[in-house]
Formats: structure tokens, sequence, C-alpha cells
């Protein structure tokens, strides 16, 4: 069936005509003079879709043409209703729609006018919300100039109780992620009072039979360096629970002088045979005790510079002119173990064990998932270290970190000696080759960089020892499977359960540790289904599951 139907529009200085076929479309200028021009369409039957379609175009074009004539109305043009306003200016407009409009020009004008700090103090006529900012505009006629200005103080007046908001949320993120919870401090006087009264609570670790296997290179040999009992407690039970040969497994725990006597305790009383723990304090080490230890002389200094050049936290959050995530940074920066021995010890790997050719490191922050014996297998390719990269992977936030995240390139000693876009990697679990390691000078250029740092008051990097390990493992590498280290689990909980649970290591960097309050709740499980919450130091302490 053939539909018969023809267009005729008028339109400001033209007609147009379409044939019933739709096969000629012509154009009449408005003058008497006429010109005409043809667009040919294919032979074809008008069909009820076709029609359809032609008439939603034009609908959607005369809405369009209204759009354009009720903004020119606003703009102070001259009022037009009809749709001869199309295309009524050429040049500079668009459809009658100019580019430069008196209205966007003057409110651009007023919100680029600063504001000071106390203007707005004791305001009672600033809007509180978008409600109230809606509601006073359309009390009555608002020119351009008063919308903005009451936009302007809206604005402003939102993001100083926002900046305010997010440095208190920074702060008490800082004191709770920096003190120590009062149940952990309950663990470990309990544990030191069992280790004065509790024979039990006093055995060598290992037993004399078992010290053989501390140097045996036929065993793994796993690292943790902590003054944390509980947190130590879950790393040991995980890679213990999970290893498919237990018996192969050797775990040496370093502490510090005031946490041995607890952590001895908690390992005397909760072993985990058949594999074979070793408990250490710092000065047990013989090459501890012998002369200067480089990392402890910059760790004095590091700590008089960071109290000098911070001023406390009071000061951080005292500064109204720095944006919440520097403030973040800074408070992050004066976090205790950022200038802990415990943070830095990793460096001397080879000196503390000289018997050893591999170890596999592990932050106290960590739940191993999965037997780690074939890590073992890597083919290192003479590199030193083993680890994660952190620049690629589908979590943008914690897997997009390369050297221009942790180092300061507008320094000239940085700039001129690395490149700000290559991949950084992550500590937490790395394979390190000691055998390797002691053919390189990975750790004099480690405590050379960590002094010129010092000396720079900070300015080449501000917080933690993954820099200057960036730095000083630079082209010492060998980058491992994903698998093994999932990184973030402390710092946000975009992370699944179900992505964690099936990673071979999970790491909880970051602010929220597992054993605090501000720990994420749906990612806290796969940390705490480790303790046993019903034995009595744990009860007696109030740890809880959640």
């Amino acid at each position: 069936m053939c539909m018969c139907l023809s267009w005729f529009f008028v339109l400001d200085k033209m007609q147009l005509y379409i044939s019933p076929s739709l096969r000629h479309i012509t154009v009449f200028p408005a003058k008497g003079f006429k010109e005409f021009m043809k667009v040919k369409v294919g032979s074809r039957r008008v069909s009820y879709r076709m029609l359809f379609y032609s008439l939603l175009f034009f609908t959607f074009l005369l809405r369009f043409v209204f759009v354009l004539t009720a903004v020119d109305t606003i703009d102070g043009e001259n009022k037009c209703s009809t749709i001869g306003c199309l295309g009524k200016r050429l040049g500079p407009g668009i459809l009658g729609r100019r580019f430069e409009s008196n209205v966007p020009e003057v409110i651009y004008q007023v919100l680029e006018e600063p504001i000071g700090k106390d203007e707005l103090k004791g305001r009672s006529d600033v809007p509180q919300s978008l409600e109230d900012f809606m509601a006073e505009i359309r009390k009555g006629k608002t020119d351009a100039k008063t919308f903005a200005f009451k936009l302007r103080e809206m604005v402003t007046l939102l993001e100083q109780r926002t900046r305010t908001a997010k440095i208190q949320e920074y702060l008490y993120r800082h004191v709770a992620s920096s003190s120590i919870p009062k149940q952990l401090h309950c663990l470990a006087l309990k544990l030191a009072s069992e280790h004065s009264t509790n024979a039990a609570a006093r055995l060598q670790l290992p037993s004399a039979e078992l010290v053989p296997a501390l140097v045996d290179n036929s065993y793994f040999h796993f690292v943790l360096a902590s003054d944390n009992v509980l947190a130590a407690s879950v790393v040991a039970k995980s890679l213990v629970r999970n290893s498919l040969r237990p018996q192969k497994v050797v775990l040496h725990i370093i502490t510090d002088r005031k946490t041995y006597y607890p952590m001895q305790a908690w390992f005397s009383l909760h072993p985990l045979s058949p594999a074979i723990i070793e408990v250490k304090a710092l000065h047990h080490f013989d090459w501890f005790t012998k002369g200067k230890v480089p990392v402890l002389e910059a760790m004095e200094k590091d700590q008089r510079v960071r109290s000098q050049f911070r001023g406390g936290s009071s000061a951080i959050v005292a500064n109204n002119t720095e944006k919440p995530v520097v403030i973040a940074a800074k408070l992050q920066a004066l976090s205790p173990k950022y200038n802990s021995v415990m943070n830095h010890i990793r460096i001397h790997l080879p000196e503390l064990f000289p018997s050893l050719n591999k170890v596999v490191f592990l932050d106290d922050d960590i739940v191993i998932q999965t037997d780690l014996s074939p890590l073992w297998d890597i083919d290192m390719n003479g590199k030193v270290n083993g680890a994660v990269e952190t620049c690629t992977g589908e979590d943008k936030f914690v897997m997009s970190k390369r050297l221009k995240s942790y180092l300061n390139f507008s320094h000239p000693l940085i700039s001129k000696n690395f490149n700000p876009n290559e991949c950084a990697w992550a500590y937490g679990m790395n394979i390190f080759d000691l055998e390797a390691w002691r053919k390189t000078n990975i750790s004099l250029t480690y405590h050379y960089w960590v002094e010129q740092n010092l000396k720079s008051d900070l300015s080449l990097w501000q917080l933690g020892t993954l820099p200057p390990g960036l730095i000083a493992f630079h082209g010492h590498v060998q980058v491992i499977d994903p698998f093994w280290h999932m990184l973030g689990l402390g710092y946000q909980d975009n992370t699944s359960f179900s992505d964690a649970e099936s990673a071979g290591v999970i790491h909880f960097n970051g602010r929220a540790k597992p054993w605090l309050e501000i720990a994420f709740p749906t990612l806290r499980p796969l940390w705490a289904k480790y303790i046993n919450f019903s034995d009595k130091f744990i009860k007696s302490c109030h740890i809880r599951a959640s």
C-alpha cells in the first residue's frame, strides 16, 4: 500500500517541500527567484514504519528548536516563539544559538572571584543545602549575577565543611591506626606474666634437636619481623596450615626486646608442629650487637628530622591551605611503623642469616592461603628480589603505582637518576635470593639514599621503607605472578571477598589493619579465621571475631 503524503514547511527566509514519494526535496528561497535542489531517494514504497520514523525525527527537531529559542530569550535576545528563529543568525551562531552568552560570562566572573576564609563566618543567609538554594531562587525573579553569588556562597560553605570533616576523619584514622589497641596491650602483658611464672612458656624455640634445621638450605625458610604477637600468630598459623609439607617449613620470627618474652610465651604454649618456629630478638643476633648498625643510626636521625619537619599532628591539621589528601599523607608519615626497626630490618637479611641461600620475607599484616613451597621453584634469573608489580591490574587504586607515586621527581637528585613511569613493586611477600644479594651493593645503596633523604629534610620521599627499597633494588627485581600477593585490603574494601579468598597471599597494607576496629568488616573474616577465640589469653583480653 502506498501512502501519498507531502510535507511543506515554511522556514525563516526559505521554504521546504518534500514530495509524496519522498524522492525529491525542494528548497525555495523566500524571494521570488526560484532555486531548487533535488535530493534523490532510492525508489521504494513508503511504509508505516518509514512514516513513523520521519514524524519522530521532525518532532525532535521542533523540540530542539524550541529549546534554542528559549535559551536565546534567557540570554536577553529578542523574543521569538516561532520556528522562523531557526537559522536567524549565521557565522558566530549555530542554529540561532550564539557561543558568547551573557549569562554564563557573568556567572564565570562571579565564581572566579575569591572568597575570604572568614567572609561566610556567622552568616545565616547562606543556603545550607541545594533544597534551600532552590527555594530561595524560586522566591522571586533572580538575575544571573545574584544566582551566581548565591551559588558561590553555598558551594564555598559546603566545601569548607567537607574539608573540615575529611581532615577530622584522617586525624581519627591516624590516631586509631597508630595507637596500640588495649586488647593487644592486654595480650602482651598477660603473656609476659605467663612467661615469668610458667616454665612451659619459656621453652627454647626451637628445641635443641631441631636447631640444625635453622641453617639447612633443604628446608623452606621464612622470615617474619614483628612486635605484634597476635598478628605474628595469624601469619604463622596460616603459613603452616596451608603448607603441603609443614615438616619442611622453618619460620624465623624476629622481634624487639620488649616483645620477646610475650612472643616466646605464645609460641611455646601454641606449638605449630611439625613446622619449626624460631623466636629471636634483635639483640640475640651477633651481627646486630657488634659496632654501629646503619639502620639504627638512620632511624635515630629520621626521628629527629620528622619531629622538627612535621611539627606533630596538631600543626599538620591546623594548616588551612593544604588539601586534605596532602594532610592525610603527612599524618601517615608520622605513623610509628615508618620509624620501626621491624620495618627496616629486611635490608640486613644477608647479615642476619649468613648461612641461608634463599628466604621468603613476610610482613605481619598478611594472611597465607596456599602452599608457598612453589616459590622456591621460581627462576630468579640472577635477580635478588622476587616481587609482584603494582602498576597493572583491575584495581586502579591499588595497582596503579609507579616510581612517581613514591619518589619526588621535582627533586633533581631523583629526576636525573630514575624514570617516573617505571613500574613499582610491593613489599609484604618477597622472595630474596641471599646468594645473589651478597654479590651486590644493595644494602649500601639503601643506606646512602636514606642518608640523602635525611639531609634534604625528607624531600626525596616522605614515608616508609618502600621508596628507598625501590631505589636500592632497582635492576634487581624479578617479577612474579600477582596470585602470590594481593594488596590493598587495608586501604579500601573494593576487593570482593571471593577475589581475596582466591589469592595465594592477601596483604592488609594500609591503615585498616584487621586487628583494629577500623578494619573492613567484609574482609576481616579472612584474617580472623586463624584465631582461636576460645583460647584463654584471647578471651581474657576480650579479643573478638568482630
